[in-house]
């Protein structure tokens, strides 16, 4: 299918070869074929891909169990990739970046794969929202070792390959798995399903029942701990998590809590801040973690990043997997120009779309004189890929906002209020459209213009934070302190989890001369976000100048704690324990 959207006349002429999910969706362009038929002559070897890509699992001889006693078969070799990909195009949450996609090719090269955070994941990886399989599947073991979507489901009938759990027990050996002391539940009974303890189900679009393909052991622990669901109290609706817990203890002795799950880092990445930073570095590179959770976790340490995590970040960027050198591309974000480029520009030649386009928008930026002669080329081309992407999603607000970002940082305001002009006609509830566009018009000096289009934002969302906090930075640049006071403290309000909102109307209440109100909005909001430096800081320097050097120093170990290597956290250190 082609979309076929015209931005000039707001119009759609789409176009579509086949109406269903047919042989081409899987197996590439006819025409291959056809070029290949019109040149091979028999006999043919039987390697051949007679001009497609090689689908074939080899399901059914692939796997053996590698001694007698084997709790597990194994593949005697790696599947082509090219069969799973054909298939994650359309099972997994992601936004488009080619409607040219190469058959069999990585997603990345024509998609961008959503990560597992929240809403559309619980903090452990579990399926939360609509996110159609792969993004789970890509976390299993099973996926790890080697199994294909095609070892277990038919793809042209759409069936299973065996029917219960005879369809897991072709590789997980039944004498070991199919029984009572392993499964614990009467035989043949619902709890005895492999499915319902290592794929539960959770219902889409009220009757469609989606299976978890992440394949995952029970851990009610980490329900415990995260909140997250547990297949064993999904079932039995009347218990708790800790009963769950318990009944394990039970059954396998207390080893199965002891096992590392990257749902504990995962959470911290998305509930503590900088602190979990050390955490988030080790698990995006470790070797032994499925591919998405190293992405993701180097998505969730991005807002983070300092000079130190430099090398993290460029080994990150050799990864073999293209969704984690995405992941670290966005780790060079707030990092000077030299080292960007530096660290970057080799990407911008990367065999995947997705990895240059994203290495592309981050050297938008920088002038060419400081670009590599020999990578000039390629920041231009990639630049102009991502600008295509851009242009598919031109009838989405987003699309238009990203365009306009692209504008503003290459230097191009008139064209980046143009885009933003357009994502609020396209949708007139596009917050970051107004919020940008005033910004931009910040840059260019044209303070009236950016004061009616927030208030023209705030007409459609008057309860809006964004829009009640950028209108009082813009109150505060007129001198009008009063009022931007008044529209921090209703960003604060609406917005009550947002530590930054917090912040700035605590120093706006500093800077009207009530210190103390201001203290007890940072101690408050310290209680919420105990790691935000922004906060810490606020709260050293206001009962310094209170002279309240107890509650300082307190407040600057913690700043400590979170930032160890930092020389000028340790001289404030230094100064207020009188050292």
């Amino acid at each position: 299918m082609r979309k076929g959207y015209d931005a000039a006349s707001n119009t759609y002429h789409t176009t579509y070869s086949e109406i269903n999910v047919a042989c081409e969706s899987c197996h590439g362009p006819a025409s291959a074929h056809v070029d290949w038929a019109s040149k091979a002559k028999p006999p043919y070897a039987a390697q051949d891909d007679k001009g497609l890509p090689s689908l074939k699992s080899r399901w059914s001889e692939a796997w053996k169990f590698p001694a007698e006693g084997a709790k597990f078969a194994v593949r005697e070799q790696p599947a082509d990739p090219a069969g799973m990909n054909s298939c994650a195009a359309c099972h997994s949450r992601r936004s488009t970046l080619s409607e040219g996609g190469k058959a069999g090719a990585a997603l990345e090269d024509s998609h961008r794969l959503a990560m597992l955070t929240a809403p559309n994941y619980h903090p452990d990886g579990q399926q939360r929202e609509e996110v159609y399989v792969w993004g789970s599947f890509l976390q299993s073991k099973m996926h790890q070792n080697g199994v294909t979507c095609m070892d277990c489901h038919e793809p042209h009938s759409q069936k299973l390959r065996a029917e219960g759990n005879a369809l897991c027990t072709r590789c997980h050996r039944a004498s070991e798995f199919d029984v009572a002391r392993h499964h614990q539940h009467q035989v043949g009974g619902k709890g005895a399903q492999c499915v319902s303890c290592h794929m539960p189900s959770q219902n889409y679009m009220v009757i469609h029942a989606r299976p978890d393909h992440s394949l995952r052991i029970p851990r009610p622990d980490l329900s415990i701990a995260l909140g997250s669901p547990n297949a064993c109290t999904q079932c039995h609706t009347d218990k708790q998590p800790d009963w769950a817990a318990t009944s394990m203890d039970k059954w396998y002795g207390k080893a199965w809590r002891e096992r590392p799950h990257y749902g504990n880092t995962l959470h911290a990445g998305e509930t503590q801040g900088v602190r979990a930073l050390p955490s988030l570095l080790e698990l995006a590179g470790s070797p032994a973690a499925p591919a998405i959770v190293r992405a993701t976790a180097a998505t969730l340490a991005q807002p983070y990043v300092n000079p130190g995590t430099l090398p993290a970040t460029r080994a990150l960027l050799q990864d073999a997997d293209p969704s984690v050198r995405i992941a670290a591309l966005g780790m060079l974000a707030p990092v000077d120009a030299l080292n960007r480029v530096l660290a970057a520009s080799a990407l911008l030649s990367d065999p995947v779309l997705g990895v240059r386009i994203e290495a592309a928008n981050l050297l938008a930026d920088v002038p060419d004189s400081q670009i590599p002669s020999a990578r000039r080329a390629a920041r231009k081309a990639a630049l102009q890929e991502y600008e295509a992407a851009l242009e598919l999603e031109a009838d989405w607000p987003s699309g238009n906002v990203n365009l306009g970002n692209l504008r503003l940082r290459q230097g191009r305001g008139d064209e980046a209020v143009a885009a933003f002009l357009r994502a609020i006609m396209l949708d007139p509830q596009a917050v970051g459209a107004y919020v940008n566009l005033a910004d931009t018009w910040r840059q260019q000096g044209r303070e009236s213009e950016a004061e009616k289009v927030l208030r023209e934002g705030l007409a459609v969302l008057p309860r809006n934070a964004d829009l009640h906090h950028a209108l009082g930075l813009l109150l505060t640049r007129k001198g009008e302190s009063v009022a931007a006071l008044q529209e921090f403290g209703e960003a604060a309000r609406l917005a009550p989890d947002n530590a930054r909102y917090a912040y700035v109307q605590a120093i706006a209440l500093h800077s009207a001369g009530k210190r103390a109100e201001a203290v007890a909005l940072l101690r408050a909001a310290n209680k919420r976000h105990p790691s935000d430096l922004e906060i810490l800081s606020a709260l050293i320097s206001m009962n310094r100048e209170a002279g309240d050097r107890r509650a300082a120093l307190s407040y600057a170990r913690t700043a400590a704690e979170l930032l160890p290597d930092d020389q000028s956290v340790k001289q404030l250190l230094s100064e207020l324990e009188g050292r």
